[in-house]
This record gives structure tokens, sequence and C-alpha cells, in this order.
């Protein structure tokens, strides 16, 4: 057994005041409540909240209290993430790893922006691993980076364990992204610790979920703080003989006999997706991803016939538009 006790705290946000010595007086609670935790995780944008006003750079005074409290208290601290004003001018949302002695371990930038409404933001690159030495091995993504399974591939291809993944989310796909936050942990047989805000910080329900996409603690919508021993052994076992026994996956996935055309940006296998708008906010009575008839019947306030020659019967119609298809793909 290779235990790890994590802990998250669900909280007000407050998007025009920092939130910063709140963030501190819940950390002493939990830590007095639950003084064997070993990790403390705070949702995305906690400190300040959703607004890039409030940009600071890299290395600042807040981070250097959340050193001085992770030291005090002997954890491992993500203090959620912070917008950052970079050497260049840009801004990124970006989170910092910090040990138990103080120090900062790491610092990672969101990859995929919630565009087009975080705008203004720029995407990180680099991908954000870290080892607890003697336990196992951690990574960070943030909010809409787990949208893409492609982030928690490269990290889990690495011998990534757990995943870290604060959250601002206060809108109505929560569902959708919980129901991902369990999927992510069945596809890569890793824990996910999902930890969203309340207010400007989201509708929260945090959400823990093991290996095996079992959920072993979901928050309500008040504030919470919650901690769990964790047991990395569950992940390198499951890993080994499946999911109860059962898929493989990490494994099925290195001896796959494909390559996926889509990722090779010169293959043209992802024509289609450069025939879709511009990635852009929907304005009020927008007809995008309507076909062209039905967007003339419904700007005219009409009533589309059943039987009219444009009916879509399901088939995709070459001549209307759609690519060709690239590589050796069967349709039936």
């Amino acid at each position: 057994m290779t235990p790890f006790a994590i802990a998250g705290i669900q909280m007000h946000v407050n998007a025009v005041q920092p939130n910063v010595e709140a963030m501190m007086h819940r950390l002493d609670v939990l830590m007095a409540r639950f003084p064997w935790t070993q990790m403390v995780v705070f949702s995305e944008l906690a400190p300040f909240g959703p607004l890039t006003k409030f940009a600071l750079p890299l290395f600042n005074e807040t981070v250097e209290r959340f050193q001085a409290a992770a030291s005090k208290h002997h954890v491992w601290l993500i203090p959620g993430s912070m917008f950052e004003t970079a050497d260049d001018g840009l801004i990124y949302n970006t989170t910092t790893v910090i040990n138990p002695e103080g120090e900062i371990v790491s610092h990672y930038r969101k990859m995929f922006p919630f565009r087009p409404y975080e705008a203004g933001v720029a995407a990180g690159s680099e991908f954000c691993i870290f080892d607890v030495p003697a336990v196992g091995r951690f990574g960070v993504s943030i909010c809409y980076d787990i949208w893409f399974p492609e982030t928690t591939r490269h990290l889990t291809s690495q011998g990534v364990e757990v995943l870290i993944h604060p959250v601002l989310t206060g809108t109505s796909d929560r569902d959708a992204e919980l129901s991902i936050a369990r999927s992510t942990a069945a596809q890569f047989q890793c824990y996910v610790f999902d930890i969203n805000g309340l207010g400007a910080g989201g509708n929260g329900r945090s959400l823990v979920v093991d290996p095996s996409a079992t959920i072993l603690h979901q928050a309500a919508g008040q504030e919470d703080m919650f901690a769990l021993e964790i047991d990395l052994d569950q992940v390198r076992r499951q890993r080994e003989t499946g999911i109860k026994g059962l898929g493989q996956v990490l494994k099925s996935f290195r001896d796959r006999s494909v390559d996926f055309p889509v990722y090779d940006r010169a293959s043209g296998a992802d024509a289609y997706l450069h025939q879709l708008g511009k990635l852009e906010v929907p304005t009020q009575g927008s007809l995008a991803g309507l076909r062209t008839a039905d967007a003339e019947v419904a700007s005219a306030g009409l009533q589309a016939s059943p039987d009219a020659n444009n009916a879509y019967d399901g088939r995709f119609d070459v001549a209307a538009g759609m690519p060709p298809l690239a590589g050796k793909t069967v349709t039936g």
C-alpha cells in the first residue's frame, strides 16, 4: 500500500476583492481538522478571481505567502491558479506547485483557455509533471484542459498516477464536465481531483474519482473541505491487471497497431474541422451550423416542410461541401 492524503478546498471566490486571506484561513482550519493531510488543492483562479485585470508577474508576494503557508503546515500546496503577466506582456492562467519545504517545484500554464469566453488569455505549451518522493507521480491540468484527452494522455504516458485538476466552472456544462472527470479516471487509470469553487469561482460539486471511475467524494453547492487518503498501489495494480480485472487501457494503447492521422496536421485528416466557422461567442439569433435552406426558412420565421427537397437523410453530402475522406476510412 502507498497511502497519500490529499485535501480539496471548495470555497467562495470574490471577483473584485482578493481571496488570499480567506484561503489562508481555510488552510489553517483544514490542517487543524485533518492534520494528517499531505497535499492541499484549491480551485482555479481562487486567489484573485476570474478577471485578468488582477494579473501579476509569475513570482510575486502572494506566491511567497503560499510558500510560507506550505512550509508552515508541511504540505504540498496547489493554490488554484492566478492570471500571470509574462515578460512579453501575454497573460496566462498559471498554477504553482509548492512542496512541504515551501519551494516552488513547478509552474503550469493552462493549455486550453476557455475560448472564446476566456478572451485575452494565452495558451501554455509545457506540461506539468512532478514526483512526490516515495509516493508517486503527479500531473496538473486546469479546467478546460480535461476536455481534450490528449492532455491527460501525455501525462499518464509519462507515468502520472494522480491528476490534480483545479476548476472554475459556474455554467450549465458542469454535469458534462463531471462525466468527463469520471471518464478520464477510467480511460487513463488514474485518480482525478477535480476542485471547483463557488460564487465567482464556480458552482461547486468538486469531485474525487479513483482509477476505476468510482466517486470517492462529491461536494454539493456549499463550502466544503475534504481530505481523502488514496492508495497509489491501486493505480499500479489496475494498470497491470485492468479495471476490475477487465480493461487494461494503457497497455492496449501502447500496443496499438494504428497511428492516428488526425494528429498529423499535414495529413488532411482534419479537413472537416477547417470548414467549421470561427471560434467566437454566438450572437443573438445566430444560424451558425444550419444548412443554407434551413437558415433561410428560419430567418423568414417559417416552418420547413418535412418532405422538402432538402430534407436531411443522415448522409454526408460531399457535393454540399463535405471534404473527401482522408486515409483508409470505412463508413457504414
